[in-house]
């Protein structure tokens, strides 16, 4: 038998987002309406009556520009969210602008390092103004549209106000979009109704083009008896076909990985997202943590707000969120789990699911559908092994 070192496959590596760790996240929630009611959304009371003005997004981008030993990052990711953000095009066309020109007239550091991010439903991707845009932002930019398979996964829950799915409105757009991304991600969402169809949803999203896909579960208590067994073989149904078609090397679901599924090193105590560390301002040029701490976000607290754009941040109130750690938050169950590394929270949802309104309080309602993944993440890496020696025995 030949010796050989296997090497890694795309499909359950993570790709790194573009300046990761070394980027400001700064999302300015420019409405708060959509034109779809997908059933999962975390967004709560969708409405057409808030939208930012553009004086607020001034504001908000005099202050981060002007407060340069607070906001070191070496680069900077402008993001725009709703709600559907391009509802708002023209608003955001003038954000964009206004960004640049204070950016170059400061001799800001982020002038040539920053990006302009979008997560779209897709409806709007090929609209004459959406399209200017991007022609005017192309090399500065990063557009996902959220599609979630196969026509009866996505329009099980993303459907417009009358309950009708929205799959061939945003199917026709995926094609131009490929063109002008031929890179780009999708991110889709995994819930109880729709187990069955993850394994078909992500081979037709791979048939489509689309050759990396973000796939996760939601936070919230959704889960139902028998949900984790039929994840898992949905899971093990895909990781055979992957193999069987020879797409590990080519294509990505971040369903697989290979840094799942082990017990927790002593010195692992990071918190799972980046609340605290990014910054979200809605309408009224009120600052949060994150998105998800916005009163539109959230269905049983308050809004956890820590400052606004004409006053700057309250360090008073950022700290407790910088001090969340994975140990601050998760029960003793979670922390001497045995195959806990992987496991992901929401610093949002524990926030709004918390009987105490504390954001130390983990929620775990995703915790048998963690340990399937794992289960089936098993399968994956031993069947590929073992093809792979196969491989290199032969040759």
């Amino acid at each position: 038998m030949v010796e050989t070192t296997l090497r890694e496959p795309l499909l359950g590596r993570r790709r790194p987002s573009w300046q990761e760790g070394r980027a400001k996240t700064v999302t300015f929630i420019v409405t708060e309406d959509c034109q779809l009611r997908c059933k999962y959304c975390y967004l709560a009371d969708k409405n057409k009556n808030k939208k930012m003005s553009f004086d607020v997004a001034r504001a908000t981008i005099d202050y981060l520009l002007r407060e340069r030993e607070q906001f070191d990052e070496s680069a900077v990711i402008w993001d725009f969210i709703g709600g559907e953000p391009f509802l708002e095009i023209d608003l955001i066309d003038r954000i964009s602008d206004y960004a640049k020109l204070r950016m170059y007239e400061t001799g800001h550091p982020w002038f040539d390092r920053y990006r302009f991010s979008f997560s779209t439903n897709g409806l709007l991707y090929g609209k004459s103004k959406v399209q200017r845009y991007i022609a005017k932002n192309r090399q500065h930019l990063s557009i996902g549209i959220s599609i979630d398979g196969t026509k009866r996964k996505h329009d099980t829950q993303r459907v417009f106000p009358n309950g009708k799915g929205s799959y061939e409105a945003v199917v026709k757009n995926i094609p131009l979009w490929l063109e002008q991304f031929p890179g780009a991600a999708t991110k889709a969402t995994i819930s109880h109704d729709d187990i069955p169809y993850i394994k078909e949803s992500v081979v037709h999203l791979f048939k489509l083009g689309i050759k990396t896909v973000n796939m996760n579960v939601v936070n919230e208590d959704v889960w139902q008896p028998g949900d984790d067994t039929l994840f898992e073989k949905q899971l093990v149904e895909l990781a055979d076909y992957v193999i069987d078609h020879g797409l590990a090397d080519s294509h990505s679901c971040s369903l697989f990985s290979r840094n799942i599924g082990q017990s927790l090193s002593p010195e692992d105590d990071r918190n799972w997202c980046g609340a605290g560390k990014m910054l979200a301002v809605d309408g009224d040029g009120i600052f949060y943590p994150c998105v998800r701490f916005a009163p539109y976000s959230l269905t049983h607290q308050l809004g956890r707000a820590i400052g606004n754009c004409f006053d700057g941040i309250d360090k008073n109130r950022l700290r407790p969120f910088l001090a969340m750690t994975r140990r601050s938050q998760s029960p003793e169950e979670c922390l001497s789990c045995d195959v806990a590394s992987g496991c992901s929270w929401c610093s949002g949802c524990n926030y709004d699911m918390s009987e105490d309104s504390t954001i130390y309080e983990r929620a775990t309602f995703i915790c048998k559908m963690h340990k399937a993944r794992v289960r089936a993440n098993r399968h994956y890496w031993s069947k590929l092994e073992k093809q792979s020696s196969r491989h290199a025995t032969r040759h």
